[in-house]
């Protein structure tokens, strides 16, 4: 008996726990793919796996719903696939340890692949039943969403024949998502030079932090460990000669790290007064943070004496003002729509590794000039300090469409079910309908799906009475004729 078995929808938690099992991190989507193609084959329905793992799935309507518009469902196979520092499961081959905690669903030690999982489920759910009445319906499950959109980016929709899309990539129950921000990954490099040198190893950690989802949580102004390690280096590197033997924080340029760990080489003799130093940033940051990130902290250790291979107090010093210089968090809020963030860049992931200072971004804004804008500015500052940049996964934004009868459908619906309208809102964070807009003609598309708490972390959570509702209403919509 599977840990999910007793919840309902017994179908839908029944996929999502099979879904769990199997590891789909980005990047690593070829064990789910092929599930999901055996599971097409096994129902007799027409499947498609394009070169990428894209999956299409096809299943023709019901008696009765022939004349009724297609509809096509569409979310994402993979999950940022992060992990706590202390947590064993190899998540590269490895299913998750889920367990369930009063209504929600979450994962021991690592983050739980809710998004987009989820979505996958409730697709599964309805391919495989004989009893929920629908029209032709049309499945897309694409690779590699959170590492830039690569799978709807290089898919083949020509074999579609409609143009109604519901998105299950949204993570609040009762908000139909009809817009997005654009965005684009840029990622830095900073060469420094390197020697070796004598002296005192001492491993600093900022961490503590909530960290969260670099779209949806940007505007919440929570602590980022990379920037809030290279404000420390900063501090140091004016008064101190130290170096650089290691550094490491956050694990996917979408999502705000959590922690950040460096090796520093100093002197015997300024040991106690960095150690000081750092207590003293420390003070400041959670003072800064108390209400937006309370358990943020500094941490530094005993040190380790030796010789060792670092960067140079010079270069030291500059990866510190670079860092210290680089943009990161909101840019812009919207002008047009109250509380929406337009225009922000996260700092995801920083490293150093063979002679060089590596910065991973992830850039949003749902004005396309502004996005620009501020992939210009971030690229003259990392050349500007003698580093090279590139800029990939570039997306488009998906806009807000005034006549949209799918929209008109489901919050009729919404209201008839549950005695209210349901909110109609746009994002910051990027989805793949813009992507996909551009190769559907007339794309009619509303996104929705059920609460999931700290995506992209490990403390993402999935609501389980809500993916029950959420399943009751997709049922509906789908049972729901246009024609009488």
């Amino acid at each position: 008996m599977g840990v999910l078995s007793n919840l309902e929808p017994q179908n839908v938690f029944h996929f999502f726990e099979e879904i769990t099992k199997i590891p789909h991190g980005s990047g690593n989507v070829g064990q789910i793919s092929d599930y999901l193609v055996k599971f097409a084959r096994d129902r007799g329905l027409c499947c498609i796996q394009d070169e990428l793992k894209n999956i299409i799935i096809v299943k023709e309507a019901v008696p009765g719903y022939e004349d009724e518009p297609t509809v096509i469902l569409q979310g994402h196979m993979d999950m940022v696939a992060v992990k706590k520092p202390d947590c064993d499961i190899d998540m590269a081959k490895e299913g998750l340890r889920i367990a369930v905690r009063g209504d929600e669903i979450y994962a021991e030690g690592t983050s739980l692949g809710g998004d987009d999982g989820i979505a996958v489920a409730y697709a599964l759910a309805l391919l495989d039943s004989d009893t929920i009445k629908h029209p032709r319906l049309e499945v897309i499950v694409t690779v590699d969403e959170e590492v830039g959109m690569d799978g709807a980016r290089g898919i083949d929709l020509s074999m579609l024949t409609g143009n109604r899309m519901v998105n299950l990539d949204s993570e609040d129950e009762g908000i139909f998502l009809t817009s997005c921000a654009g965005g684009a990954r840029v990622k830095g490099k900073l060469p420094l030079s390197e020697a070796q040198r004598q002296g005192v190893a001492v491993e600093v950690t900022v961490g503590g932090l909530l960290g969260g989802h670099s779209g949806g949580e940007i505007h919440k102004e929570r602590g980022n460990s990379n920037c809030l390690m290279g404000r420390l280096l900063y501090r140091l590197a004016e008064t101190f000669d130290i170096g650089i033997s290691r550094l490491q924080g956050g694990l996917a340029d979408n999502a705000i790290p959590r922690e950040t760990k460096a090796v520093l080489v100093v002197e015997e003799r300024d040991k106690e007064a960095i150690l000081d130093v750092v207590k003293t940033v420390e003070g400041e940051i959670r003072a800064e943070l108390s209400s937006k990130d309370p358990g943020a902290f500094l941490a530094a250790g005993e040190g380790r004496p030796g010789s060792w291979l670092c960067t140079t107090a010079e270069d030291t010093a500059k990866a510190a003002a670079w860092l210290i210089a680089l943009p990161n968090g909101v840019q812009a809020m919207s002008a047009d729509m109250h509380g929406l963030v337009e225009t922000s860049l996260n700092l995801g992931i920083l490293s150093y590794e063979d002679g060089s200072l590596l910065a991973d971004f992830s850039v949003r804004s749902s004005v396309e000039s502004a996005k620009q804008a501020l992939i210009d500015r971030l690229c003259a500052v990392i050349g500007l300090a003698g580093g090279s940049f590139s800029v990939s996964g570039d997306y488009p934004g998906w806009k807000y469409r005034k006549d949209s009868p799918l929209r008109e459908k489901m919050t009729a619906l919404y209201e008839k079910m549950y005695g209210k309208a349901p909110k109609v809102e746009a994002i910051h964070a990027g989805l793949e309908c813009g992507i996909l807009g551009s190769k559907i003609a007339d794309l009619d598309c509303v996104s929705m799906g059920p609460d999931m708490k700290d995506i992209h972390t490990t403390e993402e959570t999935l609501s389980i009475s809500s993916t029950g509702r959420v399943w009751e209403f997709l049922v509906r919509l789908l049972e729901e004729k246009d024609r009488p």
